[in-house]
């Protein structure tokens, strides 16, 4: 997953979440989707119409996002969509391949076989798309590919990490395969043996190690792309 479009996520009442997580899930959703671009300001009392409840909640759903890094709040200005920032990228890019890769093992031995199957049409579908590529669509078929993987982790602490640098690089990079479009190819045929490892019952490092590198190397891909003399190791010049 690198970024990409997001599915505004519906938080209601009913879902038995206290009013800040409501708050923090709603503002979030609209970062990732990029209806909230960087320098966007938030509102608190606005916010708070929104979703039917006081600003007390949604103070304490900004302090939580400014935390993360997707907010910055400024005396006398207020709370702002944090700006694009390419080392920010890099850093959530690495903690990424760290936590999705541990994820992809945990929930290896819990994935059946209607969860694999899935996980193999998306990456069809992801397959056909390079013919008449868009990057916003391939990317958004990524994230579901992945989720998929490791929705069924027994961890949610580590789940909530995962979908917080996911929403992270959304408000980062519309998309990495924007940059680097050819990078989409090398990435479903890594899908396609992630899946293998999965379903021959693979010992579960060389699980972690697979998904963490695949990762990384879309991260590599976009680094030479960008930044070649830094990815080479060279001087800049």
């Amino acid at each position: 997953m690198a970024s990409g479009e997001v599915t505004t996520l519906r938080v209601e009442p009913s879902d038995g979440l206290s009013k800040s997580r409501r708050a923090y899930l709603w503002i979030r959703a609209r970062i990732a989707g990029q209806e909230f671009t960087p320098g966007y300001r938030l509102v608190l009392g606005a916010i708070a119409g929104e979703l039917d409840m006081s600003v007390v909640p949604v103070r304490e759903a900004i302090r939580q996002l400014e935390a993360e890094g997707l907010v910055t709040f400024e005396r006398n200005v207020g709370a702002r969509v944090a700006m694009v920032d390419d080392a920010q990228y890099r850093f959530s890019m690495q903690a990424l391949a760290i936590l999705e890769g541990s994820a992809t093992a945990l929930a290896a031995r819990r994935l059946t076989a209607d969860d694999l199957r899935r996980a193999r049409e998306i990456n069809e579908r992801m397959t056909e798309t390079l013919g008449h590529f868009d990057p916003r669509t391939f990317t958004r078929l990524n994230e579901e590919f992945h989720a998929t993987l490791f929705a069924r982790t027994a961890n949610p602490r580590l789940l909530e990490l995962v979908e917080a640098e996911w929403a992270r690089l959304g408000h980062l990079r519309d998309s990495t395969f924007a940059f680097v479009p050819g990078r989409a190819q090398e990435s479903v045929r890594e899908h396609e043996h992630l899946l293998q490892l999965v379903e021959r019952g693979a010992p579960l490092e060389t699980i972690e190690h697979a998904a963490r590198r695949h990762r990384s190397a879309t991260l590599d891909a976009y680094l030479i792309h960008e930044h070649p003399e830094e990815a080479l190791g060279l001087p800049a010049s």
